[in-house]
């Protein structure tokens, strides 16, 4: 998917922007996915019920789904933000991310806690991955 101009990515796969955004933006084989968090895509509703990894697997789940919308695998991921409300969450988190991102070199990535996230999450990943 090679163009210079940008081009948003969207999937029914994953849950629709909640704001002026897009689920993700591909220019020049750089994809660059807005953050997710643990909406069922179906639904609309929040996923988890306060439990981190559930949402962690939803959040990874919708993720995974536009980058694969835009032709891509969790190998190409190169750079990955996590957003927790709670770092006392970070092992739980960290075993699950590791399940995915196991294959070839792990991506880059940065942990911060977040005063709060949308819809009352307690996480958000977003991500850049090079589709050449």
């Amino acid at each position: 998917m090679t163009s210079t101009k940008a081009i948003a990515i969207t999937t029914k796969n994953a849950p629709a922007p909640v704001g002026p955004y897009n689920q993700a933006v591909v220019v020049n084989n750089w994809l660059y996915c807005s953050g997710q968090i643990a909406l069922d895509p179906t639904s609309g509703k929040m996923v988890g019920n306060g439990d981190v990894e559930a949402e962690t697997r939803q959040v990874i789940k919708n993720l995974l789904e536009v980058i694969k919308a835009a032709g891509g695998l969790p190998s190409q991921v190169i750079r990955t933000t996590i957003y927790l409300v709670d770092l006392n969450d970070f092992g739980k988190v960290n075993s699950i991310y590791g399940e995915v991102f196991k294959d070839g070199v792990s991506p880059a990535r940065a942990c911060v806690q977040a005063a709060a996230l949308p819809k009352g999450g307690l996480i958000e990943i977003d991500c850049v991955a090079w589709l050449g």
